[in-house]
Parts: structure tokens; sequence; C-alpha cells
């Protein structure tokens, strides 16, 4: 065995570069089938969401032509993008927000009529030849934004509103016969992780509603993704128990199909989710996600027997089925998310679609482990701890590694054990890795979920700081290299953790909240009232909100920062970076601060991901005083 060169943490020569993370990448979602035909939307480096098919010989193409973008902006966060029935493609196109409808290999033409409305989530009646969707009217301006659910005619001629009221509707679903309808809906100041409502009602032969009913729900119960089964039952996801378990409503009784400390939902930041589907009406395939893992089950809709199904994933989304076949994208610490068809009668799994081709030998891969740490109050945190792996270098024996602390966006939201580059890209170069599900992550059961309730700033920062003097305490880190990185509500984690608490060396913000005052004034509907739940009421609380904004502590602020921003960033709008940016001038604190025009809510294109992330692996260089194997575009750094 070739013998490993020592040199410092943080130099050492990598076989991955930003070209791998980002070039060599494209995200798949969205499964959809049509008769023998396979549908997903694939994201690609160009920032261009494509709907592509594969046919039964195996052949993938392009659906939509290079001019349109398959994707909604409905709640800015889309999802539900498009619809195969009968042979046409129906889907949202970015750029206008309206709604296409294409026959493959033709031209798309254009269905809705009206600029300023956003679909998503479509079904197809067939019975009435028309769409259902949910539709968000911004035609007045951002405040008085109207979420509904609409039936809009194939051919364009008619637009019908079929709910409209409350403040956000999804997953609007028909019954198999057509008769009926069911839907979640919600309101301010909830998120729908928060509370939800099922409401089902009859279709009467014109297509009107009628005999709406409540199923399950309420402001402290979360439903999530409602589903007919091939008899006709309605089965949904319930939190009632503190964990989102499979239930079903069956001659108007509810009935949970297994009870379990684990989750069998999701957070709908997105449209179209799906975690459960039916293979026939006897048997249902489920993942599920348990301490950090997930797993997939089938369930026998009679007996209620559930069993485990053996495969290599251990994350696992996009369920789809036909018959005894099931379709997902799934990945492990040694995959990447990967589109694949189980075989149920066999076991056999066949590989359909890679993120990526792995071209770099599983050596320089470093594996998550999953560690429990201690934090404040006396409980527990959970994160992913990579160490610093590269099958060619090892650091000097008398030297701890830099130790780069990353926290999730959401802040409902969760990180994952899956291959991922943008972690291998550090740990390959000699830094070690925390991912940290901070409490308020999902995967953990509500109680872990509600941890942030009233807390963000505080329970998040205590457990990312907490985590990383955890590794430090067993000898893993560096005390005195400790960094720390998020986007979004992530940015924001990163953002208090160097103003208020003196634990971290330096940091990433990338489009990170800096003033809380100004995004509960400024962000888009979805979320302008998520910091009710999260911080607390305003302006009634206002106090709270100035002493958590960072913006207004700067004076704390005492070590070195990087800040990322998109300029067309309507949930984190610019002027909170520039904010941050020019107070840390006034400090003359060591900062650096790269725009990037046409980018919004997270960064699309490859060369801006590129040149973001080698920007920040200069600016650690710079600060904690190494010298990369790689030459790196230089950035500016005031105050340095």
């Amino acid at each position: 065995m070739k013998r490993k060169q020592v040199a410092p943490f943080g130099s050492w020569k990598s076989p991955i570069t930003t070209d791998d993370v980002f070039v060599k990448f494209v995200g798949i979602g969205g499964i959809q089938q049509e008769g023998n035909e396979l549908y997903w939307g694939e994201s690609r480096p160009d920032g261009r969401t494509v709907l592509v098919r594969r046919m039964p010989d195996g052949r993938i193409e392009d659906i939509t032509p290079l001019t349109y973008n398959v994707r909604t902006r409905v709640h800015e966060y889309g999802g539900g993008d498009y619809l195969v029935a009968d042979g046409v493609v129906y889907f949202a196109n970015f750029s206008d927000q309206h709604l296409y409808r294409q026959v493959p290999g033709a031209e798309p033409w254009r269905v809705t009529k009206v600029d300023g409305m956003r679909y998503a989530d479509f079904i197809m009646d067939r019975d009435r030849s028309r769409l259902i969707s949910v539709r968000e009217d911004h035609t007045t301006d951002a405040v008085q934004v109207v979420n509904s659910l609409v039936a809009i005619n194939c051919d364009g001629n008619n637009e019908q509103v079929l709910v409209v009221g409350n403040d956000f509707y999804s997953t609007p679903r028909l019954s198999p016969d057509g008769k009926q309808l069911a839907w979640l809906t919600w309101n301010h100041p909830n998120m729908p992780w928060d509370g939800t409502e099922l409401w089902v009602c009859n279709v009467r032969p014109d297509g009107s509603l009628s005999s709406h009913t409540l199923v399950a729900g309420g402001i402290t119960e979360s439903i999530f993704q409602p589903k007919w089964s091939p008899d006709g039952i309605l089965y949904f996801v319930s939190d009632r128990t503190g964990w989102w378990n499979i239930y079903r409503w069956k001659n108007g009784s509810i009935e949970q199909l297994h009870s379990m400390n684990a989750e069998f939902g999701e957070p709908q930041w997105i449209m179209g989710m799906s975690t459960y589907v039916f293979t026939s009406a006897e048997q249902l395939i489920c993942a599920y996600t348990q301490n950090g893992q997930y797993y997939l089950a089938a369930i026998d809709t009679n007996s209620l027997e559930f069993k485990i199904l053996d495969i290599p994933y251990t994350a696992i989304f996009e369920l789809h089925a036909k018959d005894a076949q099931v379709y997902l994208v799934g990945g492990s610490a040694t995959e990447p998310a990967t589109l694949i068809q189980l075989r149920l009668s066999t076991g056999q799994i066949d590989v359909l679609r890679r993120v990526r081709e792995i071209t770099i030998d599983r050596s320089y891969f470093s594996i998550g482990q999953d560690i429990e740490f201690p934090t404040d109050g006396g409980l527990t945190a959970h994160g992913f701890f990579y160490p610093p792996t590269n099958r060619d270098f090892t650091g000097p024996g008398n030297e701890r590694p830099p130790l780069l602390v990353m926290s999730h966006g959401g802040p409902t939201g969760a990180t994952i054990s899956v291959l991922r580059y943008s972690i291998q890209y550090w740990t390959t170069r000699g830094f070690a890795v925390l991912d940290v599900n901070y409490g308020g992550s999902t995967g953990y059961g509500r109680a872990y979920r509600e941890r942030l309730k009233g807390q963000w700033g505080i329970v998040d920062v205590a457990d990312c700081s907490n985590g990383a003097r955890y590794l430090v305490e067993q000898g893993l880190a560096d005390g005195n290299r400790l960094a720390i990185t998020g986007g979004s509500a992530g940015g924001y984690t990163t953002l208090c953790a160097l103003t208020f608490h003196d634990t971290f060396k330096a940091g990433a913000s990338y489009f990170g909240i800096s003033d809380l005052e100004a995004m509960a004034r400024d962000t888009h509907k979805f979320e302008s009232r998520y910091l009710d739940g999260l911080v607390g009421p305003y302006p009634e609380r206002r106090d709270i909100y100035l002493a958590r904004s960072p913006i207004h502590h700067i004076e704390q602020l005492a070590c070195p920062m990087i800040i990322l921003q998109g300029l067309d960033d309507p949930i984190v709008p610019p002027n909170q970076a520039q904010m941050m940016y020019d107070a840390l001038l006034t400090r003359k604190l060591p900062v650096a601060y790269l725009t990037f025009p046409g980018e919004q809510h997270g960064f699309l294109k490859a060369e801006n991901n590129k040149r973001a992330l080698e920007s920040e692996l200069y600016f650690y260089s710079q600060v904690f005083k190494f010298k990369p194997h790689e030459t790196i575009e230089a950035i500016r750094i005031e105050n340095l």
C-alpha cells in the first residue's frame, strides 16, 4: 500500500473539483409514469429544469425544449411542476409561470391566459376534461396574494375557482371514480408542519363541489399527503401521536395502519411530495425515517402486516409505483441519489439514472457517522460527523483538523446521510465536517421539531456550538479553527453563532437572514407568518426580533465572515446582506462579500455555485493560514 503523504490539513490535494460538485451533476424529482414510459424532472447545471422521459427500451430523452424551464413558483419553493396524462404533458414554465400543454415532440402550447397567476400540483379530472390545480393569484400585490384550488379546461377556454377562502391549499386528489375530491388547507400563522386540515367533498357531474367534510387535522395536527387507494379509500399521514404515521378514513372512521416512533411524512416545503404509494388495493409501500436513517416497508392493507424491505439506501424519496414495480430516488453514505426501479417480486434493483457518475475511487470518501451529543437543557442533539479522509494524505501527528459545521436551511428541514460531493469537497482537503440536525429539525418526531418554537436563534445555535465543542473534546477537531456555514435559515444560524457566541472563529453566510424584523416585513406570503412560531408575533414582540437580529448587535461580532447573496432573492432580500457587510466594514472585521445577479434563494447556475464554494475555501485558507493545493481565484477580503 502506498504510504500517505503528511501535509497540513486544508492543503491536501483532492480529486474532487467544483466541476465535480456542480457541473457533473443533475437533480432528479417528480417521478411520474404514463403507460410504459417513465417521466421525471431533471435540474441541470445551467439552472434549468428539463422534463425527461425514459422509454421501455431504456432510452432517455428530453421532452421540454431549450427555451422552457419546468418550475413553478407557488410558495416560491415550487414542486408539483408538471403532469403527464393521456400522452400529453402539462407543465408550469418558470419565466412567465403560465401553464403549458405539450405533446412530446411538438412545440408547447400555452393553456392559461392571465399573467400573474402561478399553478402547481396538477391532477387530471378525465370525466370533465380538465385539470385541478393549486393556484396562486399575484395580480394585485404580494400582500394580497390569493391561494385557491381551481379547475382548468384542457383547451384553456375556462378556469373555475373550486375552493377559496383559506390562506393556503395543497394536494388536491380525486378519488378513482372521480366523485370525491380531497385536499389540504391551512391558515396563518401555521406552517403545514404545524397544523393542517384534510377536507373531502363530493364532485357533482357539472364539476362543482358539495357536501364538504372535515376528515382530520387542526391547528395542532399536521396532515400530509392524502391519497386514494385503488379501491377508493382515503389514506393520509398525521402526527397526532407526535410522529407522522399513516392512517386511513374508512366508513367515516379513522384507523391507524401502524404505530411507530418514526416519521412517514416530510415537512411540506414543496408540492407533490410522495412518501408512500399503492402497488394494489391490498399493498402499500412506504418510506420512513428513524434516527436520521430512511427505511422502505410494505404494509398489507387487509392484515396490516408491516414488513421492512431490504434495500441498500439510507435516504429514500419520490416514491412512485406501477403494479409490482416501485420507483424511487435513493442514496446512502457511499452512493449519491439515484433513480431506481425495485421489482418487488424478486427484490431486483435496476439503476435508471444517477445524479452523478462516480469516477472517483471510493477510498477518498468520508463516511458520515451518526452522532448524538449533549446540548443545553440536559438534552441531546443529532448530526453526521465526517472525518477528514484522503487515501493519499494524512495530517501532522500533533495537529487536529479544522472543523466546518454545516447548519441546514428551513429551519424546519433536515440533513441526511447520503453521499454529497459538497461535503467530500471539504473532507478530501483535510477538513472535518459536522452536519447538524439541530433541535427543530424533522425526522425525530414533533417534540424535537417543536424545540425551536419561540427559540430560533437560540436552540439551533446552541446545538451547532455544542456539537463543535463535543468534537473538540473528543480530540477530533482543532478548537482554534472552527468555522460554521449555512444558507437561508442556516445562514441566520451562522450569523447568530458568530454574533452571540465565541465558539467559532470564522463563518460563511449564504443568503442568510441578519434582520428578523426585515424578514417579517418583506418576505413572501408562504413564510410571512413563519416567524410567529419561531420567534413570536410581530409587531407585538418586536423586542425579541431586535434582540435576536445579528444586524443590531454587530458590536458583539469579533471574527471573520464571508457573505454570499443572490441579487434576485425574494425570500431573503439582498439589502440584508448589504447591511451586514456594511456593519462589518464599520467594525473593521475581515469580511468578503460576493453577489450573484440573476440568482434567487439558492444558487442554480453551476458557475455561480463553483465561484461561491471556491471563494469560501479561499476565505478559510486566509483566515486559518493554510495553502490550498490548487490555485484559486483570489477574492477581496476587507480588513484582513
